[in-house]
Order: C-alpha cells, then structure tokens, then sequence
C-alpha cells in the first residue's frame, strides 16, 4: 500500500506476494471472499504494473478525479457487487458471516478497479475498505476463526489509507508537482538522448 501511495511500480511484486498470504490466511478463516478479494487486487493492481513497460511512466500525470457521473457508477457498481456476492457466497459455501464478508469484497473490488483506472478517489473505498475489514476480522476472532493480527494489518492499511490524503502525490498538490517536474525532467533527458542517438546514425 505504500507503493500504491507513493504511485511507485514495486506495488506488483509486493502486492502478489502479500495476497497470497492473505488467501491462505482468508480459506483458514472460511472467509471466501477475502480470497476474492486478494485475487481482485492481483488482477486489477498487481499483474498490470507487472506486465506494463509504461505502468511507471508519467504515472503522476495520470493521476484524475471523479466526475459527478462516475461518483454514481462507483457506488451502484459496489452496491450490486455486495448484494451479488453476499447472496451466492451465502447460498453455495459455508462462509459463517457472508455480508459482512460481501461488503468487505465489494468495497475492494470496487477501490482496485478505480485504482486500476488512475482516480485518486480510490482512497474513499480504500478508508471504507479498512473499516469493513476490521469488522470482519475481529467478528472472525470473536467467533473464533482468526486471530486478531488480521484485524491489527486492516487497521495498519487503514491508518496508511488515511496517510494518503496528506503526504500521496494521488493527493497533495505540492508532491503531485514536484513529482511531475521529476518526471517532465526525466521525459526531456530521454528526448535528447534519443535525438542525440538518431543523429549518430545518420553521420555514421
């Protein structure tokens, strides 16, 4: 989570690493969709900076806000995602606490998505996310299924949820800036020694 906050690609390593962790520790727990969950984080965040040459690139100046029409779309895609999932992780698995399971997953799904197409409004859903999963896993501890370190890692990632609103360049204005000037300064090197390079070639 702090290489998501800090925009930095290292976040794919990491991030399958740290899922599947969480899917071990998720199937123990009988809480499925925390394995979907992790999977949804592998396929929306991880494996595209993985695969993506240009994950890093300019990533700063990527970096957009919600309209009013996609505030609707996000919330009623996370809406129907609950309700989805919280009926069939209910009805087809022996999951002992489906909805609460089900918001915790629509909640994440949902942020990694956002995340995936670069608005800086995930963190809405990622401080929710955090919320719901403290829940989740300090019902699964009452009910015996989980220790409380799960519930102490949701409340780590929530308190980093809450950092990004202050120090993340998907943030603060003035380290988006100084961000976009490193990357502008980097863009321009790579110009010049790209032209440098085409007029080598053409003298030789």
């Amino acid at each position: 989570m702090l290489a998501i906050n800090a925009a930095k690609s290292v976040n794919g390593l990491l991030g399958v690493i740290s899922a599947a962790c969480f899917i071990v520790v998720g199937f123990s727990a009988k809480n499925y969709l925390s394995i979907g969950e992790q999977l949804a984080y592998v396929v929306t965040l991880d494996i595209p900076v993985l695969l993506s040459a240009n994950w890093n690139v300019n990533m700063v100046s990527k970096i957009r806000k919600f309209t009013g029409k996609t505030w609707i779309v996000a919330i009623v895609a996370t809406l129907v995602v609950y309700a989805i999932s919280g009926y069939l992780i209910g009805a087809l698995t022996d999951d002992p606490r489906p909805w609460v399971d089900a918001i915790s997953f629509a909640i994440c799904l949902t942020a990694g998505v956002i995340c995936f197409l670069r608005y800086n409004n995930q963190y809405f859903w990622w401080i929710a996310s955090g919320l719901a999963q403290m829940v989740l896993w300090f019902i699964s501890f009452r009910q015996g299924s989980a220790t409380l370190a799960m519930f102490i890692n949701s409340s780590v990632y929530l308190m980093n949820d809450v950092l990004a609103f202050t120090v993340s360049p998907w943030y603060n204005k003035h380290e988006r800036a100084r961000l976009m000037a490193e990357e502008q300064a980097a863009s321009d090197v790579a110009s010049a020694d790209a032209s440098d390079n085409q007029a080598f070639g053409l003298n030789h």
